[in-house]
């Protein structure tokens, strides 16, 4: 008998760049999935506008913050890409210009074809000039003549008047002049639309007749449109040619010198005020504009024409959030919410009192943030408090949590604020506020230099009434902003646990002082040790696995970029691990490649609240370990920013996240997407005989049973202990190696 040989197959090398997704492109697939929630004709008309405008509000942050780069590396000459991926930057930058353009041509084409037809209908229209009505020409007329035509400025382009440096964003008119006779040669001028005016302008005019309701019809538009039908009045004597709207988008990225920094407001204060000038990255421009102009605008900006996006309508979507404020309209828009009240708080006497012997976590939008501001508002008011101290990254234009903090340091309490001051795109709010509070007495710390403060936490040193000193703690997976905390989906938790009020104090002296890292009692804090834990739990369930014991990852989390995170994925599935990730964003990993992560499924749910909590659930062989807290799977929060991840050990709120938060939101399958190794993404759908399951919804009417039950006066029930009966996906796409 012949002897067969058996030759192992090689080790796959996890360094290889085709097992990972490039940043850039992940990132443009997630704001895809905003744009579907846009087509989806069973979200109300209203809702998919508002998806519209988000749409390109992502769409501007991700030219000020991520293309800028690629594009300084490719004009670098920079070969090599610097991700996992490997992507050349000059390949990168192609591929991010086809799909844009792919994706701004869907967009417009849902507003055009699909929204706008659809709210005219309703009584809602945006009419472009051809379509203004007399009783509109002559009101826009006097509305220009009176309000617009003061604040407007015309720019002439010649040798003598250089190309005026248009702000980030800014929304323009280009102009082609002639002057009289016959051997004119033609001119350039620009026309800045004021960003101090509405976006829309109202119009007075109603025509019951394009409403099926017979109701009010509000009709708009474009302030660019009413500027362009009176631009005589702005170049008198001279012969207009061919008009063009675009808007420029600008580099807002910025680093700060480590070393040479002594006064880091003042240095986040001056890099804002450059980011308004920084170099141009993209032009809009109107589709159809001569070629000529085209070539002015972008030689004058210093763009490639590659850098030029024709757009086929009314540039700047994000102004159509105006649209969707309008009142009324009850029928086209998401069924209003009503947060339920937090039970434990609701029947206590004072938010102290609530959670002085049992912790309490909290789930928003779902249940209310009331709790939390009023637990700070309490603070600020007692006499018995001494101390507040706080992280805040982002807050709200008129925040109460900081208007209590003032209150609280106007009592004599001491209060200590770090503020982070390089949250992105609100420093300008950030140092407003770091300023107010610095006049009414709080002590004010801007954190690191090189380091971002990302933790959302909360510390108030209480004197008892037995006179001994308590501490209560709050922390978070989002912002102490009451805005946000309605369209976030979040976890708030409370405690006065001894171990985590000593973690917290510690905290707070290392973000302040000088102090050492403690040895850490519950916290597990980035970026000393979290990269370090969360691999190490990986790597845990992949070693019980193969020695025949229970493993299981389940993680919810917004991003996941950073490699070695991805490899120890990688090697927990080759040991046969289950992983499911419910990863809203970004994803560097390709799930359902044989051989590296054919057990591991990543699901992505985009719905009405924007997913926002993290949660990380590691089986431990039979002993399920959970944790909450600020930190994506993303090299920033790993390594460069400080954030904090804390165990949940109470069963009862163990058990709410495990059985009810993560195994709803894995059973999703009307607003669920599944990555596939590709990088897109599959929208789920019941099954034949499946019941549908929208989390976010299901959610909401958990939240309203409570609330009833509440009212009622009937207790909750209490919730099964956590176990690893997490749903498996019922069928899974396997596609060979690429």
């Amino acid at each position: 008998m012949q002897t067969l040989l058996f030759t192992p197959s090689p080790p796959i090398n996890l360094d290889d760049p085709s097992l990972y997704l490039n940043r850039e492109l992940s990132w443009l697939e997630f704001n895809r999935r905003v744009l579907e929630e846009a087509l989806d004709e069973s979200v109300p008309l209203l809702e998919r506008l508002k998806f519209l405008a988000i749409f390109s509000s992502n769409l501007d942050e991700f030219f000020m913050v991520r293309v800028g780069g690629v594009q300084q590396k490719v004009q670098a000459n920079i070969a090599q890409g610097s991700g996992a991926d490997r992507t050349p930057p000059r390949a990168q930058l192609e591929r991010i210009g086809q799909v844009i353009r792919e994706l701004v041509e869907t967009q417009y084409a849902c507003l055009k074809k699909d929204l706008l037809p659809a709210l005219q209908a309703r009584g809602i229209v945006i009419r472009r000039a051809k379509d203004l009505t007399g009783e509109d020409a002559k009101y826009i007329r006097d509305l220009f003549t009176r309000e617009i035509f003061p604040v407007l400025t015309p720019l002439a382009t010649d040798p003598a008047h250089p190309f005026p440096h248009l702000l980030n964003k800014s929304l323009n008119l280009a102009v082609t002049l002639t002057r009289p006779g016959p051997d004119s040669e033609p001119m350039f001028a620009v026309v800045q639309v004021p960003g101090v005016l509405p976006r829309l302008v109202p119009l007075p005019s109603t025509d019951p007749s394009l409403s099926s309701a017979g109701g009010p019809l509000y009709a708009f538009t474009p302030l660019e449109d009413v500027i362009r039908l009176h631009l005589g009045d702005l170049f008198a004597g001279m012969k207009l040619g061919r008009v063009s709207g675009f808007r420029v988008t600008r580099d807002s990225e910025y680093e700060i010198d480590d070393e040479g920094v002594e006064d880091l407001l003042r240095a986040i204060e001056a890099e804002v005020k450059k980011r308004r000038r920084g170099h141009a990255v993209r032009l809009e421009i109107e589709a159809g504009v001569s070629a000529d102009l085209e070539t002015f605008l972008s030689n004058s900006l210093d763009l490639d024409p590659n850098d030029v996006y024709p757009v086929p309508g009314m540039l700047d979507l994000t102004g159509l959030f105006q649209v969707t404020s309008v009142p009324g309209f009850a029928e086209l828009r998401d069924p209003p919410f009503i947060s339920a009240p937090v039970r434990e708080f609701a029947q206590s006497a004072t938010p102290f009192s609530a959670f002085r012997n049992k912790d309490i976590l909290v789930h928003h939008p779902y249940e209310s943030f009331s709790c939390v501001v009023d637990f700070i508002e309490a603070a600020a008011q007692d006499e018995r408090v001494l101390a507040i101290k706080q992280t805040l990254y982002r807050t709200s234009s008129d925040s109460p949590i900081v208007r209590a903090l003032q209150r609280a340091a106007d009592r004599g309490k001491q209060v200590t604020a770090v503020i982070e001051l390089k949250a992105r795109l609100d420093e300008e709010r950030n140092i407003l506020w770091a300023r107010e509070l610095e006049k009414s007495g709080v002590h004010v710390v801007y954190g690191f230099v090189g380091l971002k403060t990302h933790c959302k936490v909360a510390l108030v040193v209480r004197r008892e009434d037995d006179n001994t000193i308590r501490r209560y703690v709050h922390l978070a997976t989002g912002n102490y902003n009451p805005q946000t905390a309605r369209i976030y989906t979040d976890l708030g938790f409370f405690t006065c646990n001894p171990d985590f009020a000593e973690d917290v104090s510690a905290l707070f002296n290392y973000l302040t002082g000088y102090a050492e890292l403690p040895q850490w009692r519950k916290l597990v804090v980035a970026p000393s040790r979290l990269q370090i834990v969360m691999i190490e739990k990986i790597e845990r369930e992949a070693e019980n696995v193969r020695a025949g014991k229970p493993g299981r990852i389940v993680s919810k989390l917004n991003g996941l970029l950073e490699p070695a995170v991805v490899k120890a994925l990688y090697r927990a599935s080759q040991a046969g691990v289950k992983i499911d990730l419910s990863c809203r964003g970004i994803c560097a990993l390709r799930p359902g490649i044989p051989g590296v992560s054919e057990n591991i499924r990543v699901l992505s749910v985009v719905d009405r609240f924007l997913e926002h909590s993290r949660i990380f659930y590691f089986e431990n062989s039979g002993q399920p370990e959970v944790y909450i807290g600020s930190a994506d799977w993303m090299d920033r929060n790993l390594s460069r920013r400080v954030e904090v991840v804390f165990p949940v050990e109470q069963p009862d709120l163990k058990a709410r996240l495990v059985e009810e938060i993560l195994k709803i939101t894995l059973s999703d399958n009307v607003k669920a997407r599944e990555l596939l190794p590709d990088g897109t993404y599959r929208h789920l759908k019941p099954s034949p005989g499946e019941p549908a399951l929208r989390s976010q919804q299901r959610f909401l009417e958990l939240a309203a049973e409570s609330a009833a039950r509440q009212a009622a006066g009937v207790s909750t029930p209490e919730a099964e202990p956590a176990s690893s009966s997490l749903p498996r996906p019922a069928r899974k796409t396997r596609v060979k190696k690429t």
